[in-house]
């Protein structure tokens, strides 16, 4: 439930490490996790300190035993996140490139001064 939830993210972030404890509440609060947040699976990993591949099988395997209402929600979440994961992607990739073309662009333009200032001399 949400309760477990919050009650798993209190003791996560004052170092208690709850989530590698108990895989059968741990599935359960990742799901809750998943759905309430629209998260994807790397999100939720490093929001609870786990790994993606546990992350996944809980909620790919234990969650379809233990809820499957739950289970279809999440299901839906994850699905919609793996069409969208190509989008992502390029986003990062663009967002990349045009961070390193400002670096490149401001390293031309210090280099200017420098040869305007070795003229001047």
């Amino acid at each position: 439930n949400t309760l477990a939830a919050y009650i798993c993210i209190i003791l996560y972030h004052t170092g208690v490490k709850y989530m590698k404890q108990q895989p059968c509440d741990r599935a359960i609060i990742l799901g809750e996790y998943i759905l309430e947040n629209n998260a994807t699976v790397r999100a939720a990993a490093s929001w609870f300190g786990i790994s993606k591949s546990t992350v996944h099988k809980d909620v790919s395997q234990k969650l379809s035993q233990l809820s499957p209402s739950l289970y279809r929600d999440v299901r839906s979440i994850l699905n919609k996140n793996k069409q969208e994961r190509h989008i992502r992607g390029g986003m990062a990739t663009k967002k990349k490139y045009e961070m390193l073309a400002a670096m490149h662009n401001k390293e031309n333009e210090i280099e200017g001064h420098n040869n305007i200032a070795n003229i001047t001399k």
